[in-house]
C-alpha cells in the first residue's frame, strides 16, 4: 500500500516537467489524481500514463491565473472523488528576460498572475475543500529564486519570493486545523522551461550548482511526495530547497 493510498490530489502544470513527475509519483503511491494544465495534449498524456499504471486520474484544463478555473478545478475534484486531501501548486512560467528598468509591463503582469496570484487562487479554493475533508497537505512550488536574486528576471524573482511568504502566512493560519502548507525551491531543473537556452548558457548554469549538474524532475518530486505524506506530519510553514547546493555558498 502506497503512502498516499486513497488520498485525492490536485497537481497544476502537470502536463510536463516537474508537475508531471509529481503527478506520476503521487499516483504510484496510491493517490487519485486530478491533473491540470493549459495544454490539453500534455495533460491527457500524463493521465494516460497514470491510467496505464492501473491508477485513477482525470484531466481538467485550467489556467492557474484565473480564479474561476481554480475554483472549478477543486469542485471537479470533490465531485469526482468525494474529497480533497493534497494539492501541489506547480504551474509557472519563466517570463521575459530583461533588466528591471526595461522590463515589459505586460510581461510583469503575466508572470505575477501565473506564478504568484495563481498560487493564491489555488490556496483560496483548496483550503476550504480540505477543511471539509478533515485536513490535508499543500505544497507550493517556489524556486531557489524565492530566496536569492538574479539579474534580468525581476518578475520571476518577485513572484517566487511572494510564494514563500504566502506559504508561511497560510501555514500559520491553518496549522491548528490539520492543514500543512510548505514550499519547495528547485534549482535549475532539466524541464521544458530551459529548452530555449543554448548550450553555453546551460553549461554556465551547471557550474552554479556545486553538485556539478542540473537537477532532474524526479528529484524534486520525491521531496514533494514526502511533504505531501503523513511522513512529514510535523512539518508546516517551511521552505525546502532542492538545488544541488546552489544556495549553500
Amino acid at each position: 500500500m502506497g503512502i498516499l493510498q486513497n488520498k485525492v490530489a490536485i497537481v497544476t502544470g502537470a502536463g510536463s516537467g516537474i508537475g508531471q513527475e509529481i503527478a506520476l509519483l503521487y499516483a504510484s503511491e496510491g493517490a487519485k489524481l486530478v491533473v491540470s494544465d493549459i495544454n490539453v495534449d500534455h495533460g491527457e498524456s500524463t493521465v494516460a500514463s497514470i491510467l496505464s499504471q492501473g491508477c485513477d486520474a482525470i484531466f481538467i484544463k485550467a489556467d492557474s491565473s484565473k480564479p474561476d478555473d481554480n475554483r472549478i478545478l477543486v469542485e471537479k475534484a470533490v465531485e469526482k472523488f468525494g474529497a480533497l486531501h493534497i494539492a501541489c501548486n506547480n504551474a509557472g512560467i519563466g517570463g521575459p528576460i530583461s533588466p528591471t528598468g526595461e522590463y515589459p509591463i505586460d510581461g510583469w503582469q503575466k508572470v505575477i498572475d501565473i506564478n504568484l496570484s495563481g498560487v493564491f487562487y489555488g490556496l483560496r479554493y483548496q483550503i476550504p475543500a480540505m477543511l471539509k475533508s478533515g485536513g490535508g497537505a499543500i505544497v507550493n512550488i517556489a524556486s531557489i529564486l524565492g530566496m536569492a536574486g538574479t539579474r534580468n528576471s525581476p518578475a520571476y524573482v518577485a513572484a517566487k519570493h511572494g510564494v514563500v511568504g504566502l506559504t508561511k502566512a497560510a501555514a500559520l493560519e491553518y496549522a491548528d486545523k490539520n492543514i500543512r502548507i510548505n514550499s519547495v525551491g528547485p534549482g535549475y531543473i532539466k524541464t521544458p522551461l530551459l529548452s530555449s537556452l543554448d548550450e553555453a548558457t546551460i553549461k554556465g548554469l551547471k557550474v552554479m550548482h556545486p553538485i556539478g549538474r542540473l537537477g532532474e524532475s524526479r528529484e524534486v518530486a520525491e521531496l514533494v511526495l514526502w511533504l505531501s505524506s503523513d511522513k512529514a506530519s510535523f512539518v508546516t510553514g517551511s521552505y525546502y530547497n532542492v538545488d544541488g547546493g546552489y544556495l549553500a555558498p
